[in-house]
C-alpha cells in the first residue's frame, strides 16, 4: 500500500523547481507510504512521478519506486498489490525466456507484463488492488489505471494546462496550478448520499478515476487532444453481472457452498501473502467471521485479530467477535473505547478524509486501524459480503415492502406514509425496544425509527429505482439546500448504468457494489487505515470471486427472510451457528445522542445561521430546521446533520 503523485510540466526546464513540487505534494501522502520516498522526473521528459511507500513485498531497495522496466520504455508509480504476480511473472518468463529480475517485487512483475503484453492484457490478467501511473517514453503517453472494485484511489484532472494526479487530494492541492473551486452540484451528492460519488470530487476539474477504467492520455502535440482523453472500461461490473445471470450455478446448495469457500479460500490465501505481520479485522459477524475463519484454517500459526468496543448497547460487538475468535483460536485483541477517545477523533476527519466525507462509522473505523496498527502492517477486512451474498435490510424491504406497495392504491399508500409520519422515530424506536423480547427476527429491527421514516418516504414512489433511490438518500432534495446547485447526474439516476437483472434485489445489489461500497465503505476504509499507514485488503472483492457470486442464484443468497445464505453455510463449518445468529448490527457510534451532549457544542458553532449565510454555501432554514428537531428528541437527523458538519469542518481548514 503506497500513494502515488504526477503533473505535468509545461517546458523541458524547471527541474529543480519540479522537484521541490514532487516534493512537497508527496510529504503529504507520508502516512500511505512511510518508509520511503521517491521522485522521477528527466530534462527531456515532459512528466513528473512521485511515490511514497510502505514496504509490503520484497522490503528491499528493490521495491523502490518509482522504478523502471528493464527495457528502459516505462516508468511506474504504482499504489495498491497484485495478489497473482507470481503466477503473471512465470507467465512472462515462460514466453520471454531469460527476463532478469532485481526482486521479488509485485511493481517490477507489472512492469514486466506491461513491456510484454500491453495496457489492456494486463490489467485483464491481474487480480488485486491498485491504483497505477504508467508513463511510456517511447510514444509519450501517460496511462492511469485502477482497479475494477474501487479499492485504490485515484484522483486525476487539468488545471488550466497542467495535468495533475495522485492518491489523495490534499497531494494535488499543493501544486501551484491547482484550483480550489468547489463543486456545490458535487456538495448536493454528498447532502443526498453521505460521501461524493465517482466521477465527482469536491473540486471543480478534478475526478475520480471510475473502477474499472484506465485512461491513455497523449503527452506529445496537440494540447487539446491531451485534454479530451476519455477513461475506457476494460473490466465492468454489469457485464459480471449479466454474465453470471445468463449462466447461472445449476448444481446442488451443497456443492455451491463448497464452491463459494473453495473460491474465497483461494483468494484469502493469496491474500496472505505478505513480507509483513498480518492480521485481520473481526467484528464476529459473517462477513469477518468468515474471512478469519478461512485464514485460520490456512495458517500453522494463530491469525492475530482485531475489535474495538463500546460500553453503550446496541453498539457494542466486541463480546461476539471475541466468542469467535476464541472458538477459533485466534491471538485476539481488543480494545473498548470510551465516548471521548472516539469524540476525539473528529477534529482529525478533515484532514483524514481529503474531501468531504460523513459516512459515521470512520470513526471507529480508524481506531480499529490505529489499534491494529501497533501489532500488524497488513489487516484483512469482511467488506463486501453484504453486496454480493444479499445482506442489507433494503435487500428483504424490496420483497417485503415494495411488492406489496405496488399493489396499493395511490390514497391508501399515502394515508399509510401519514401514519407512519404521525409517529416520531424516537416514538417507534421505544415501541420497538419495548416489544423486542416477543417480535419475530425479523422485525428486530436497528434504528426502528430512522426505518419507518423512510418507508413513509418511498410508499408513493413509480417504480423500483426510485425505491432504491429513496432508500439510499438521506437529504431528498440536496439541491434545495446547497445555494447554486444543480445535481448532476450519477449512475442511480442513469437508467443506461443499472444492470439488466432478473429481479430488484440483484439490481439493487449491483447498485450498491457500484456505488455505496466503492465510494463510501472502500473510501472510509482506505483512509482511515492509511492514516494509520496501515494496509487492508478485502479478500471478498476479488474479481473471481465477484464473478462466481453473481452465478448464484437469489434463493441462495438470500432464503427464508435472511440474507446471505451461502456464506453463513460456508461459516457454519468452521464456527458454531449459536456464536453468529443474531440480529445484523452496524458498526456505528451513537451519534444521535452525541449531538444532544457531548458534541453539541462543536456542532452549534459550526451550524449557527449567520455563519452559513456568511459562507455561502447552504440555506440554512432548513439545516436549523433539522438541528432544533433533533436537539428536542422530536426527530433524528443524525445522517442529515452529519453531512452538513463534515463538510463545514471540512470547510474551515481548506
Amino acid at each position: 500500500m503506497c500513494g502515488l503523485i504526477g503533473f505535468t510540466r509545461q517546458s523541458a526546464g524547471g527541474v529543480p523547481d519540479a522537484a521541490v513540487i514532487a516534493n512537497s505534494m508527496t510529504s503529504l501522502i507520508t502516512h500511505r507510504g512511510p518508509d520511503s520516498e521517491g521522485i522521477w522526473l528527466e530534462q527531456d521528459q515532459p512528466l513528473v512521478l512521485g511515490h511514497r511507500r510502505l514496504a509490503i513485498l520484497d522490503l528491499s531497495p528493490a521495491g523502490d519506486q518509482p522504478m523502471h522496466s528493464n527495457c528502459g520504455r516505462y516508468v511506474i508509480a504504482f499504489n495498491g498489490e497484485i495478489y497473482n504476480h507470481l503466477e503473471l511473472r512465470s507467465q512472462v518468463e515462460e514466453e520471454h525466456s531469460g527476463t532478469p529480475w532485481r526482486g521479488h517485487s509485485d511493481t517490477e512483475t507489472l512492469l514486466a507484463c506491461f513491456a510484454a503484453w500491453g495496457i489492456e492484457r494486463t490489467l485483464q490478467a491481474t487480480a488485486g488492488m491498485f491504483a497505477i501511473a504508467l508513463w511510456d517514453k517511447k510514444e509519450q503517453v501517460l496511462t492511469l489505471a485502477r482497479d475494477r472494485m474501487g479499492e485504490k484511489p485515484l484522483y486525476w484532472g487539468w488545471c488550466d494546462d497542467v495535468l495533475l494526479f495522485g492518491s489523495e487530494l490534499k497531494a494535488l492541492k499543493a501544486h501551484p496550478a491547482f484550483s480550489s473551486e468547489i463543486d456545490r452540484n458535487a456538495l448536493a451528492l454528498l447532502l443526498r448520499h453521505c460521501y461524493i460519488p465517482a466521477p465527482y470530487s469536491i473540486y471543480k476539474g478534478i475526478e475520480k478515476l471510475m473502477p474499472g477504467y484506465f485512461v491513455r492520455v497523449p503527452l506529445r502535440g496537440d494540447l487539446m487532444r491531451s485534454k479530451n482523453a476519455q477513461p475506457e472500461a476494460y473490466w465492468q461490473l454489469n457485464h459480471a453481472v449479466e454474465k453470471g445471470l445468463a449462466n447461472p450455478f445449476t448444481g446442488s446448495p451443497e456443492a455451491a457452498v463448497d464452491l463459494v469457500e473453495s473460491r474465497l479460500s483461494d483468494s484469502i490465501g493469496e491474500q496472505m501473502l505478505s513480507d509483513v505481520p498480518l492480521g485481520a479485522f473481526l467484528s464476529g459477524g459473517v462477513d469477518s467471521s468468515t474471512t478469519v475463519a478461512l485464514m485460520q484454517a490456512q495458517s500453522k500459526q494463530p491469525v492475530r485479530t482485531f475489535t474495538i468496543g463500546f460500553d453503550q448497547g446496541g453498539y457494542n460487538e466486541a463480546a461476539h467477535a471475541e466468542a469467535v475468535a476464541k472458538h477459533l483460536g485466534t491471538h485476539h485483541t481488543e480494545l473498548y473505547v470510551r465516548p471521548e477517545d472516539a469524540q476525539a477523533v473528529i477534529p482529525k476527519l478533515p484532514s483524514m478524509y481529503c474531501e468531504p466525507f460523513s459516512d459515521s462509522s470512520q470513526i471507529p473505523t480508524f481506531l480499529v486501524s490505529q489499534m491494529a496498527k501497533q501489532h500488524v502492517t497488513v489487516a484483512l477486512s469482511g467488506d463486501g459480503g453484504d453486496e454480493l451474498f444479499g445482506g442489507y435490510n433494503r435487500y428483504l424491504a424490496a420483497k417485503k415492502v415494495w411488492g406489496p406497495v405496488q399493489r396499493l392504491p395511490l390514497f391508501a399508500r399515502q394515508a399509510t406514509a401519514g401514519l407512519l409520519r404521525g409517529v416520531s422515530p424516537a416514538t417507534w424506536d421505544k415501541l420497538f425496544d419495548w416489544a423486542r423480547p416477543v417480535l419475530p427476527r425479523g422485525m428486530q429491527l436497528s434504528i426502528p425509527g430512522e426505518k419507518a421514516r423512510k418507508l413513509a418516504d418511498v410508499l408513493a414512489l413509480s417504480d423500483g429505482h426510485a425505491f432504491y433511490r429513496q432508500l439510499t438518500s438521506h437529504w431528498t432534495d440536496p439541491a434545495k439546500v446547497v445555494i447554486g446547485a444543480s445535481e448532476p447526474k450519477t449512475q442511480l439516476t442513469t437508467s443506461s448504468a443499472w444492470p439488466e437483472t432478473d429481479c430488484l434485489e440483484h439490481a439493487m445489489m449491483a447498485m450498491d457494489a457500484k456505488t455505496y461500497m466503492a465510494d463510501d465503505i472502500l473510501t472510509k476504509v482506505d483512509r482511515a487505515a492509511m492514516a494509520t499507514s496501515l494496509e487492508t485488503r478485502v479478500p471478498m472483492l476479488d474479481h473471481r470471486v465477484v464473478e462466481l457470486a453473481w452465478r448464484m442464484p437469489l434463493d441462495l443468497k438470500i432464503r427464508d427472510g435472511q440474507g446471505k445464505w451461502l456464506l453463513r453455510q460456508v461459516l457454519y463449518k468452521h464456527v458454531p451457528k449459536e456464536l453468529i445468529e443474531r440480529p445484523k448490527m452496524g458498526f456505528g457510534i451513537p451519534l444521535d445522542s452525541w449531538l444532544r451532549g457531548p458534541l453539541r457544542e462543536w456542532a452549534e458553532a459550526l451550524l449557527d445561521a449567520s455563519r452559513l449565510r456568511s459562507e455561502g454555501f447552504f440555506h440554512p432554514e432548513a439545516i436549523r430546521t433539522m438541528w432544533l428537531e433533533h436537539l428536542s428528541g422530536k426527530q433524528n437527523w443524525q445522517y442529515h446533520l452529519w453531512s452538513v458538519l463534515m463538510f463545514q469542518a471540512w470547510l474551515e481548514v481548506n
